[in-house]
This record gives structure tokens, sequence and C-alpha cells, in this order.
């Protein structure tokens, strides 16, 4: 006997999943503890373990936004960075984009680099793009700025050498002087040894900066769990969807970055669609991301606190990374986002969110200002089943927009729905319509406490006909950490390596080393890309690697022809090569040998009054659990109401809401 736990921390609501060999499940849902994520952590595997033994928990995954966080709020450590003599200005000098407002903004001033200028150091030394060493390393300029950094009582460095791709040597040598009085020392080349020294540095510099505080929680929630009697490995949500250890993470914790998100795409993934949007809204923020043929899209660079429009981070804005991440559109807009009037009195949702502390009005904890969740309350579409809900609070915090707004508390409610629904369509047109991709033939696979509220009036505005709701929809993150394979990712930038099969080796055999395996498993799973380039352009594509040059330059140009919709011939080069290394982590689990538990007493035969505009405002509809929907026959026309104990399924007019064995729901759209 043994159970895995999954465990997604986030910006209201902490989602705990407990599975046992059986395949059974226990969630358990819990608000989160902003002061100490912990706490919340502790309070969550508690309650989903119930009374099993703890010390029984083979395995312990983890999704944190911790590392965003420090980023956004600027909590990390104080950092020194180290480079080539003559490129200390890189940071400062930057490659922020005015866009959005800041182009009419004539006092505009761009934000501050990740380290300041003051901490930047430079030592002697230069490698060639092509690895020919150019200035020999001066040992003693490194020890120069060792004491400089020590005596500033500055505890973690990032080292970026100009060209340390191609030879790493001259940073390795000054890293292991600056580990003499330094104890927090991160080398580019160890993190990602790829080309262009700016994305490189910050790449570094953000590993150096959150690394500290990443090695930190870890070590306090490993003595906490232990406290509650689990001694098994913990492993975290990396942003490719993988899982690493984690000593790994402490390690590489930019990789971590969007770890939370990630779990949610592979619950999608996971959904028996081989084309699907992840569609998941929580209290704080909505994601979406496309997947094809069964794999989540990936992108190798993204930005971590920049602005964006409608979900999409415009580039040259915020702080630029290169690890691969699940390629993400994220919006302000959840259960928690409040409601506003801008000065124009205008009706605005988010991205401000009430989170949990102190929560919606109808929580009761405080909280007076509208949020969605309190619209919806007030729509009919929640009741208080399974968790306390206020309709007095709710009704009173609407009433504050329906007056300066002069209209009825029911159609401000139906506004901010309609407005927040609009917001998260925004974030599907993103990874969609924007990428070419026509969303007509994808499922909408819909989780996270607030999504399937919204997620037939969201999939509507594309034509989209299949609305998905998995089983435990309200807690999928953490369902989605436990289908989660050991894996990571690396790369190495060689400007037409003469012999790649012997790069991919080398590659292969770092990775292993990182999971504690060998690369000659045959569970080992390993996937090979390039990154390919047209000779004398500056940027490229990832495609599968072949050893075939002709089958190569045929991805290529068809890859490009999809991105830029122009057919180009010509000669490439290549210019990075990559390797994602996976193997599993358990044993493949059984089917799940429960439904989710039912909300409170919801059951087949019951009613409340629901606000659909199709029928002129509120309407009464019958109101079930996947339990007694399936006691009906497994289908159920709108208008409707779904309950679980963790999330709410609004089956709108025109919809019909159809059980399957697997204890998904499944929206299809009359007509369609």
């Amino acid at each position: 006997m043994g159970y895995t736990i999954g465990v997604d921390v986030g910006g209201t609501f902490t989602d705990v999943v407990v599975r046992g060999t059986s395949g059974a499940i226990s969630v358990a849902k819990c608000l989160s503890t902003h002061y100490d994520p912990i706490a919340g952590i502790a309070t969550g595997v508690t309650r989903a373990l119930g009374d099993r033994d703890p010390s029984q928990v083979t395995r312990v995954v983890h999704a944190t936004t911790l590392a965003t966080n420090a980023v956004l709020e600027r909590t990390g450590v104080r950092v020194a960075f180290v480079t080539t003599q003559g490129f200390r200005a890189v940071l400062p000098l930057g490659r922020y984009a005015r866009v959005e407002e800041d182009r009419y903004d004539l006092r505009f001033t761009p934000p501050p680099p990740p380290v300041s200028p003051g901490d930047c150091f430079e030592v002697v030394e230069r490698i060639s793009a092509h690895g020919a060493v150019l200035t020999p390393l001066d040992p003693d300029s490194v020890r120069r700025a060792a004491a400089e950094i020590a005596a500033r009582g500055i505890e973690s460095v990032a080292v970026c050498f100009l060209h340390s791709y191609a030879d790493p040597s001259h940073e390795r040598q000054a890293a292991a002087i600056l580990r003499e009085s330094i104890p927090n020392v991160v080398a580019s080349s160890e993190i990602w040894p790829e080309i262009r020294e700016y994305e490189r540095a910050t790449t570094t510099i953000i590993s150096a900066y959150i690394g500290p505080l990443m090695a930190s929680y870890l070590s306090r929630l490993r003595e906490r769990l232990a406290g509650l009697g689990i001694s098994a490995p913990i492993h975290v949500m990396e942003s490719s969807g993988g899982v690493i250890s984690a000593d790994l993470a402490a390690r590489r914790a930019v990789a971590t970055i969007e770890s939370g998100p990630a779990a949610g795409v592979l619950a999608a993934a996971g959904a028996g669609f081989a084309d699907a949007i992840s569609f998941d809204m929580g209290g704080t923020t909505a994601k979406t991301c496309v997947v094809r043929g069964g794999r989540p899209e990936i992108t190798h660079e993204f930005h971590v606190g920049g602005k964006g429009s409608f979900g999409g981070r415009r580039a040259g804005t915020g702080v630029p990374i290169k690890t691969p991440a699940i390629d993400l559109a994220e919006v302000g807009a959840g259960g928690g986002s409040v409601a506003w009037l801008d000065p124009a009195g205008a009706l605005r949702v988010g991205p401000r969110s009430a989170g949990s502390s102190p929560g919606p009005a109808c929580y009761g904890l405080g909280g007076s200002e509208p949020t969605v969740t309190d619209a919806n309350l007030v729509l009919g579409y929640l009741s208080s089943a399974s968790i306390p809900l206020s309709p007095p609070l709710a009704d009173k915090a609407l009433d504050r927009l329906a007056g300066p707004l002069g209209v009825s508390r029911e159609a401000a409610a139906h506004a901010v729905h309609e407005i927040v629904s609009a917001s998260m369509a925004a974030a599907v047109h993103v990874v969609t319509v924007q990428r070419g991709i026509d969303p007509r033939g994808f499922a909408l696979v819909a989780f996270g406490g607030a999504g399937p509220m919204h997620a037939a009036r969201v999939a509507e505005r594309f034509g989209i006909a299949t609305v998905v709701v998995p089983a435990y929809c309200g807690v999928a993150s953490a369902a989605g950490l436990l289908s989660g394979a050991l894996s990571t990712d690396r790369v190495l930038s060689r400007l037409d390596a003469p012999d790649p099969s012997s790069l991919f080796t080398s590659l292969i055999s770092e990775a292993a080393a990182d999971l504690g395996i060998s690369p000659s498993s045959p569970e080992v799973r390993v996937l090979r890309s390039v990154d390919v380039r047209f000779k004398g352009q500056s940027h490229e594509l990832t495609v599968d690697w072949t050893p075939d040059r002709a089958g190569l330059e045929s991805r290529f140009f068809q890859r490009y022809a999809e991105v830029y919709g122009i057919a180009q011939r010509s000669e490439i080069e290549l210019v990075s090569y990559r390797i994602r290394l996976t193997t599993p982590a358990d044993p493949a689990p059984h089917q799940p040998t429960q439904r989710p538990s039912s909300a409170g007493t919801a059951r087949g035969g019951a009613t409340r009054r629901a606000y659909f505009p199709e029928f002129g405002g509120y309407t009464e509809v019958p109101v079930h659990t996947r339990d007694s929907l399936d006691a009906t026959g497994g289908s159920l026309p709108g208008p409707a109401i779904v309950e679980d104990a963790e999330s709410t399924i609004v089956v709108p007019p025109g919809w019909t809401a159809t059980l399957t064995d697997a204890s998904a729901v499944h929206l299809t759209r009359s007509g369609a």
C-alpha cells in the first residue's frame, strides 16, 4: 500500500489530492495562507489523508508560485552579476520596449534592471562564438570581484560570460573562485548554455535571485511534512510540465517559474482529446493553452512581469527567461477578481483580486467589494452547499455596482459575469486565432474552481461545440501533478556542429545525472530537437531532430510557413541542440474507483432559480450532482446546474450535459 500526494498552491485556494495504488482519490480544498503557504499545505494534506497512515505516502508532488511571486514582488535575495570585461552594461541597457500606454508617456522611465548597475562586475576573459580563447581568464580579476562582492554582504552571484556556451571552462573556473567566499554562485553554463548573452544573463540572474528562497522553502516544507509523519521524497513541477526533485529545483529554481499553471495543462492533455484547449480559471487568474496531438505547446522563451494584451506577453517587457515552458496565455480573471467602475463610470473586472484574504464578500471574512464569485452567487449559479457562502453579503456588494450604473442587482451581476467571460475569451484568442489555429475543431477542457461556470459561454464565442469538465475538476491542477513524469531539459548552442550525435549523447548523459538515473535504462524516453534558421537570419525555430539533412530542411520549411505564412526555401544552419529526457515516476495508476464526492445534499429533483438572459431573467432550473446525473441516464439538457464539492458546472440553454464512464461531464452544443 502507498499513497501519492499532489499539492497545488494558488492565489486563493490550496488544493491537495491523495491517490492510492488502487486509483481511489480523495481531495481537500482550503484557503491559501499567504503569510506562510506551508501552513495551508499542512492543513490540506491533513484533511485529504484523513485516517490514512502518513508513513505510507511514497511521493509528494508540488506546484508552487513561489518563484513567480518573488520576481513580481521583487522579494528575492540581492544578486551580484559577473561578466566579461566590457559587457557590464548589458543589464543596465536592457532591451525594454515601449508598449501599450508607455508609447504615449513623455516621462517614461524603464523599470530597473534585475541587478543594480553598481553590483555588476567585469573580469578579464574572452572566448569567441566558436569556442576559441581570445583572452585567457585572469584569476586575480575574479578574486578582486569576489572580495568586493563579499565586502558588500552579497551572498548570491550570477556568472555569465560572453560566449560560455561555446566553451564553459572560463566560467567554471571563475565560479570555483567565487565559491571560495560566496555561498551561492550560479553559472550560466550550468543553467542554460544558449546563445544571446542578455537573455542568458537574465535567466542566470533570476535563478540566483530565487534559488536561496526556493531552497529554504523546500527545506521547511520537508520538515513540516516530516512533522506530519510523511518522509516521502518531494518533487516539484517545472515550467515545461515535467517533474524534478526538490534538490534539483533548488539548484535550478528558474525552471519552476511557471510551475503552478503547468500542472493544469497536463490534466487537460489527459482528458481524452488529442486536440484541446486547456481552460483553467481559479480564484485569481485564468490560463489557457493549446494541446495538439496530445502534447502541450512549448515555448523556449517567456517573460515574467511583462506587460501584455489580453493574456499575451509582449517581447521586450518584463524579464526574459530562456527555459522551456508550457506556452500559456494568462489574464487576471478569477473568482476573486474585483468588479469596479473606472473614472468614466465604465464597469471593469480585475485584474485586482480579493484573493483568500479578505476574499469575496460572500465569504464573510471581511471583504466588501463585489467580485466574480459574488456575482455568480447572485445569479444563482453557486450555492452554499459545499462552502459556506452568504447571499445577503453578495447582494450588498453587487448593490454597490448596481446603484451607480442605474441597473438592477441581477443585471449588474450578469454584466460582471459577461465581462469576465469576455476577458478569458481574449486569452483563448491569443493561443488560437492569433497563431493561425481554428479553435472550432478543439474541445475546451475546463477546470479550476470557477472554470466550469464560464466554460460554455467562452466556448460559444468561438463556435466550439464540446466542453469537457474532468472528474475532480475543482482540483484538476493538483490531480495533474500525479501524472507528471520525472523529466528534465538540456540545451547547448553550437553553430552547425560537425557531430550532432555526440552533442546529443553528452546532453542525455547530463540530464540523466540530474534525475539520478542511467541513460540506458529501458524506461528512459528522449526527445531530440534542434533550433534552425535560414543562414543570415537572427532567430530560430525549433523542430524535431532527424539526422537526415533533407528531412530536417523539410520540417523547418514547413514550420516556417506555419509560423510566418511564407513558403521560403534557402540554405539553413543549426544553432542549438535540445533534449528532453523523461522517465515514469510511478507505475501507471489504475482508473479511479470512486466518483468525486457530491456537493451538499443536492440530488436529482432539486431546483433553484438561476439567471439566464435567454429566458429574460431568473428561471427554475434542475440542480444535479454527478451521481444524480448518472441516475437520469447520464444526459441533462440546459439550462441546468451540476454541482461538485469543489466546483459548479453551468449548462446554458442550447447545451446538453452528458456523464462519461470516467466521471467526466461533456457539454455539447445543440445544432453545432
